[in-house]
C-alpha cells in the first residue's frame, strides 16, 4: 500500500494537477483572506474559508477523475489487481494519496489564523476546528469522486459525474425544499429510494431472489406502518435526506461555531461507505 501511495503522490505532483489545486485553492483563499480578515478586519478566518468551499466542486472532480478511470483505460488496472497487495490496500492507498494533495492547503491554511492574531483578536480554537473540518469535508468528497472513476473508463464521464453529484450536494438544502410533505407522497418517496438501493444490490450481486424478497419486505413494510400509523411520514423526505447536506456540518462551525460530533461520524461515515462501495466495484469488474 505504501508504494501505492508513494507513487500516487509522485504522479500527482509531476502532472501538475496537484500544484494546480493547491494553488488555485490557496489563492482563491487568500483572496477572500485579504478582502474580510486584513483590510475588513473580520477576526475569523473559519468565515473566510467557507467561501472556498465551491472551490471543491472543481478541485475534487479534477484529482479523481484519473483515479481508476486512467488505469482503467490504459488497461494497467490489471496490473494492479495482480499485484501482491490486496485490492482494499490498493483502494486505500489511491484515497490517501489524494487525501494528501488535500491536506496540503489545508495545512498552508494553518498559518492564516496566526496572521489574524498578529494584527489583533483571532479565534483559534473556532478557526482551527474549520480547517480540520474543511479538510475532512474535502476527504468525503475524494471518496465520492473515486467511486465515479471506478464506474467508468472515461475520465471525462467520471469528471463530469463527479461534479454533479457534488453540485447536487452544495445545493441541497434548496432541493430538499421542494420534496413533498403529505404522509402518502412521502411513502411512496420512501419506497422509491429503498427500491433504487435494492436495484443498485441487485446490479452487483445479480441475485434476483434476495432481492425480490427485500423489495417485499419494503413495499409490505411502508405500507403496514402508513396503515398503521401515517403520521409517522409526515415530512419524512425532508427530515431524512435533509441529514445529507454535508456541508451544514462546516457552516455550523463557520456561523455559529458549533462543532457537530454527529456530524463528524456522518462524515466518517459517508467516507467508509464510498470505499466500500469502490471496492465492491472493481471486484466487481474482476468476476466479469
Amino acid at each position: 500500500m505504501l508504494a501505492i501511495y508513494k507513487r500516487e503522490v509522485k504522479s500527482y505532483f509531476q502532472s501538475m494537477t496537484g500544484c494546480v489545486f493547491v494553488a488555485f485553492l490557496v489563492a482563491f483563499t487568500g483572496i477572500y483572506f485579504t478582502a474580510y480578515n486584513l483590510i475588513a478586519g473580520y477576526p475569523y478566518f473559519s468565515y473566510t474559508l467557507s467561501g472556498s468551499l465551491i472551490v471543491f466542486l472543481v478541485g475534487i472532480p479534477l484529482i479523481t477523475m484519473k483515479s481508476f478511470a486512467e488505469e482503467r483505460k490504459n488497461k494497467t488496472d490489471q496490473l494492479l489487481l495482480t499485484a501482491p497487495v490486496s485490492l482494499t490496500k490498493v483502494v486505500l492507498g489511491k484515497y490517501l494519496a489524494m487525501a494528501t494533495v488535500v491536506a496540503v492547503p489545508n495545512l498552508i491554511f494553518c498559518l492564516f489564523p496566526l496572521l489574524i492574531k498578529l494584527n489583533g483578536v483571532a479565534y483559534l480554537k473556532v478557526d482551527y476546528l474549520s480547517i480540520g473540518v474543511f479538510f475532512l469535508l474535502g476527504c468525503v468528497y475524494i471518496a465520492i469522486g473515486m467511486f465515479m472513476s471506478a464506474l467508468t473508463e472515461s475520465q471525462i464521464i467520471a469528471f463530469i459525474s463527479t461534479f454533479g453529484v457534488l453540485l447536487v450536494l452544495y445545493l441541497w438544502n434548496g432541493l430538499t425544499e421542494f420534496l413533498p410533505s403529505a404522509p402518502l407522497d412521502c411513502m411512496l418517496g420512501l419506497i422509491l429510494l429503498l427500491s433504487l438501493i435494492v436495484l443498485y444490490i441487485w446490479q452487483m450481486t445479480s441475485n434476483w431472489a434476495m432481492c425480490a424478497v427485500s423489495e417485499a419486505a419494503i413495499v409490505i413494510g411502508c405500507v403496514v406502518t402508513y396503515i398503521v400509523k401515517s403520521s409517522l411520514f409526515e415530512n419524512l423526505l425532508t427530515r431524512l435526506l435533509g441529514k445529507l447536506a454535508l456541508a451544514n456540518v462546516f457552516t455550523g462551525i463557520t456561523q455559529n461555531s458549533i462543532v457537530d460530533v454527529s456530524g463528524i461520524l456522518l462524515y466518517l461515515s459517508v467516507i467508509f461507505v464510498f470505499i466500500f462501495l469502490t471496492i465492491q466495484a472493481i471486484q466487481k469488474r474482476c468476476w466479469s
